[in-house]
């Protein structure tokens, strides 16, 4: 018998990952989507796994929804991966991301207690929950909570209400605590992937220039690929826990861009960069780096691609996107 997973969040940027590395661990992956006249798979395509994967249409803000899907298929493994997550929405967003990110996770976890307490549950949160706090320059998981967004609120009640069903119930459930994670599947209106596609419009004279906001922001990016097999170590522990994922260095956001130009071939970037005060967060988080020592001692997980590499590849992605269109 295959072993039955279940991921939210699957067109997003690491579900497909995720779903590629259980396909090829022999899984038979489950993933929600909501009810849209015209769901994209367009990340999935990228992957070339869209069929197959088993879709089932629910909604992270429909209890029922997710407990007849759950009560239905039975997984052996959840991975919420679903969210609200770009960040600087969750402002003017507040009370949707609310309802994704912290009810949704709520209404998984009991879909868990009801139907089936023996599977295994990872939810995914988010460095951006530290805030402005760290310990010596780096966060870990000893690091107080500190969460400076709507979305990074939303995220440190599914955090504590995760581990809070592991501790009430004994249900199996381990929190991955991710920095920043990219790849070529990064939503455009991310700041990564936002870079990536203008730095590849401007090499090929489709635009003239790249607005952002504060390029002092300091980030730990890693590679969604590489990610992804920490949730799955996760669940493969023999007892849950929580972890950091991270490279345990950090880089700005004009680091970013100015690789991002080097990628390109071009080295003149400051020409092209304007600040847009539009971009700029209420309350920003200035610096992010963590620490994954724990994952490393624990489940042996190591991040693979670095920082000059990620970027490249997202650039050089983007340049053959835009040459096809």
């Amino acid at each position: 018998m295959k072993k039955v997973a279940f991921i939210t969040g699957i067109l997003g940027q690491d579900g497909p990952y995720l779903a590629k590395l259980l396909l090829e661990k022999d899984y038979e992956v489950y993933g929600l989507i909501r009810r849209y006249s015209n769901p994209s798979f367009e990340n999935l395509d990228y992957l070339g796994i869209t069929n197959q994967v088993q879709y089932v249409e629910g909604d992270m803000t429909d209890e029922g929804s997710l407990m007849n899907i759950i009560k239905s298929i039975r997984p052996q493994e959840i991975y919420n991966l679903a969210a609200q997550s770009f960040v600087g929405s969750s402002w003017d967003q507040a009370k949707l991301t609310t309802e994704i990110n912290s009810l949704g996770v709520l209404y998984l976890l009991n879909s868990v207690k009801f139907f089936c307490p023996l599977t295994k549950f990872y939810q995914a949160s988010t460095s951006e929950m530290f805030g402005l706090n760290n310990d010596n320059g780096y966060q870990d998981e000893n690091t107080a909570f500190k969460p400076r967004s709507p979305y990074a609120i939303s995220k440190l009640y599914a955090y504590w209400m995760t581990i809070n069903f592991r501790e009430s119930y004994n249900i199996f459930t381990s929190n991955g605590i991710l920095f920043n994670h990219e790849s070529p599947l990064r939503g455009i209106q991310f700041v990564t992937r936002k870079i990536t596609d203008g730095v590849a419009r401007i090499k090929l004279g489709l635009t003239k220039e790249l607005r952002l906001g504060n390029l002092d922001s300091k980030r730990d990016w890693g590679f969604a690929g590489d990610y992804v097999e920490a949730m799955y170590l996760m669940l493969q522990s023999d007892k849950p826990d929580d972890y950091v994922a991270a490279t345990g260095e950090n880089h700005t956001v004009r680091e970013f861009v100015e690789e991002a130009f080097k990628a390109a071939g071009m080295t003149n970037f400051n020409q092209y960069v304007k600040i847009d005060p539009r971009y700029l967060r209420p309350a920003e988080v200035f610096e992010l780096k963590g620490k994954a020592d724990k994952a490393k001692k624990i489940l042996g997980w190591q991040p693979k691609v670095g920082f000059k590499e990620l970027i490249k590849m997202m650039v050089d992605v983007d340049l053959k996107r835009l040459k096809k269109t």
